[in-house]
């Protein structure tokens, strides 16, 4: 007889496949609508970002509890805490940029203003 499929592993796999959704259906929004879907999925609070580190660092208790049982590798809870760490750090460099995505994702659309000019990107990392 096989066991059914728990409800956290079947909350997992959906969401998992509304991400995906929500990944298509960026890729084709007007940029507009894509800055204010962007600017909601980095919200460190209520966004998909700050949810997926909660959860990563939820996972690393877990895995720091168990490792102690001796049930894992502390290699497991060592990564999930690596792993959980990033994403924080991650989750406040793009922080920043959230209001400036509300602000362009509000923005009313005039087809006679100037087009933008394109500007040089210009890699700079600040922590």
């Amino acid at each position: 007889m096989s066991h059914p499929t728990p409800y956290p592993v079947r909350l997992a796999d959906e969401i998992t496949r509304q991400l995906g959704q929500l990944a298509d259906h960026l890729s084709r929004l007007p940029p507009p609508q894509a800055a204010q879907v962007i600017a909601r999925i980095l919200d460190p609070d209520a966004g998909v970002l700050g949810g997926i580190t909660h959860l990563v660092s939820t996972g690393s208790v877990f895995a720091k509890d168990q490792a102690e049982r001796g049930a894992l590798p502390a290699e497991v809870w060592l990564a999930l805490g690596r792993a959980s760490n990033e994403l924080h750090g991650i989750t406040l460099d793009l922080d920043e940029h959230q209001e400036t995505l509300q602000r362009v994702g509000t923005q009313p659309v005039t087809t006679a203003a100037k087009t933008p000019a394109p500007v040089p990107l210009v890699v700079r990392r600040r922590r």
